[in-house]
């Protein structure tokens, strides 16, 4: 049961009829919001997800309870699509049926890290709609006593599970740290991340678990449309406020040290949502790296960049850098550009980087930024499989694309033709079953875990 949207849109509500709803899967109830935010099912409708042009109605077997730690959003300037039940058709809905004059809005689930959002919210935009904010937008409706979303499970690891980070933990470790690391302006900053934006990774640096974030570039060589910490479009704003000095290299490695001493198999990563890449601030990393390793061969130092200087990663690596995660929302050099925007590097120099690192027996990731609608298209899936062939990388962290869908797509088309998607959840079994020693997941692995080729 799916539809596509046809070229006036804007002018009629119903714009698929099923003939016949005899043996269909079990639908989910939509839900919509009113202007306040209050969020309610809508009887008579169920819920739709898209996948670039292409929407279905939610089922119950399409779709899993959503997990702890999910947010729900309400979209504004924007009008829901949903699924008309008794008549089988797809419709724009911009005033509750049941109380006419009550404006609608529709509903999006921001998702708990480790789940591949396999459909995003529809909706058509109403008007001047601004930019949505840099959240990911996945579908959500109601079934029985509890919310369902279209996902996919890539990483069971529970390490940034909110109902393990108290708050009164996270305090505790910060003052025990502050006693250690007095002086350190880097401990400084990670208190303001964990206390003040709630992140996750710097939670667990006080809690003295998995893995501690080393944040240290305050630029970066790439201009990315959905860059959590500078923004050049006045219309989205920023997640967190970038990283505005340079720690020396001294403060970073005291700080990687307190972690790798006390945490086993603990994981320490410069590139961190707070700051631009690191590769850019390697004059000051590079020492670091060094004075960890002259101190201890423990931890897994490893590093989330855009893989934009091979050069200046080969040092990196010669210094003692075990892992690197590169960044990527398509292995297709226009769809990169057009995302990631690059100044004075290109994707052949990510790609150079890749093999280099390989050539060097170090692990390396792809954050692969994925998209319902663009990375399940047959011209994406196919290009992942060749890029995977000629470039075998060790792991794939699958993170759902935190940027507006509608925009993200349009976008995308510009630069590229895009077929029918096939779902994520082929595109995840294709490449695991062309692929069996790639491995899947969501965070940075220590390297006890590592597969060895």
């Amino acid at each position: 049961m799916t539809g596509s949207f046809p070229k006036n849109m804007g002018k009629i509500k119903k714009v698929q009829r099923h003939k016949s709803r005899r043996h269909l899967p079990e639908l989910i109830t939509a839900v919509v919001a009113s202007a306040d935010g209050e969020i309610f099912e809508l009887e008579g409708y169920a819920a739709v997800g898209m996948a670039g042009p292409m929407m279905e109605p939610l089922t119950v077997g399409a779709t899993t309870r959503m997990p702890f730690g999910g947010e729900l959003m309400y979209l504004p300037d924007r009008t829901p699509l949903l699924y008309h039940i008794k008549t089988g058709g797809f419709e724009t809905v911009s005033v509750n049926p049941y109380d006419p004059g009550e404006p609608i809005f529709p509903v999006a689930a921001f998702n708990s890290p480790g789940y591949v959002v396999t459909r995003h919210c529809a909706y058509q935009e109403r008007g001047e709609a601004t930019l949505l904010p840099l959240f990911s937008y996945g579908a959500v409706g109601w079934y029985g006593n509890g919310f369902r979303s279209p996902l996919v499970r890539v990483d069971k690891e529970p390490r940034q599970d909110l109902r393990r980070m108290k708050p009164e933990d996270v305090k505790a470790g910060v003052k025990r740290i502050r006693r250690r690391l007095p002086e350190n302006r880097l401990r400084e900053h990670l208190e303001r991340c964990a206390l003040t934006y709630g992140c996750p990774a710097g939670k667990n640096f006080f809690l003295g678990r998995y893995e501690a974030p080393l944040p240290v570039s305050n630029s970066c060589n790439a201009r990315c449309l959905g860059c959590l910490s500078l923004q050049q479009e006045d219309e989205i704003s920023c997640s967190q406020n970038r990283i505005d000095f340079t720690p020396d290299s001294e403060e970073i490695t005291a700080v990687a040290l307190e972690h790798i001493r006390n945490v086993p198999n603990g994981v320490v990563s410069f590139g961190q949502g707070c700051e631009g890449d690191p590769l850019m601030a390697a004059d000051t990393i590079l020492p670091a790296i060094e004075g960890i390793r002259k101190q201890t061969p423990e931890g897994t130092i490893n590093m989330n960049t855009n893989g934009s200087r091979p050069h200046v990663l080969k040092a990196l690596f010669d210094a003692g850098l075990d892992s690197i995660r590169i960044s990527m929302n398509s292995v297709r050099p226009a769809c990169y550009d057009t995302y990631f925007r690059p100044r004075g590097y290109g994707f052949s120099d990510v790609i150079q980087s890749i093999d280099m690192a390989l050539g060097k027996a170090r692990h390396v990731a792809l954050n692969y930024l994925n998209l319902s609608g663009f990375t399940d298209t047959p011209e994406e899936t196919d290009a992942l499989l060749t890029f995977l062939e000629k470039h075998p990388v060790d792991m794939i962290q699958w993170r759902n694309l935190n940027y507006d869908p509608l925009r993200y797509h349009e976008a995308m088309n510009r630069v590229a033709a895009h077929g029918s998607p096939i779902g994520l959840e082929k595109v995840l079994h294709r490449v695991r079953k062309k692929f069996p020693e790639l491995n899947f997941g969501y965070f940075n692995p220590p390297k006890e875990s590592w597969r060895r080729k």
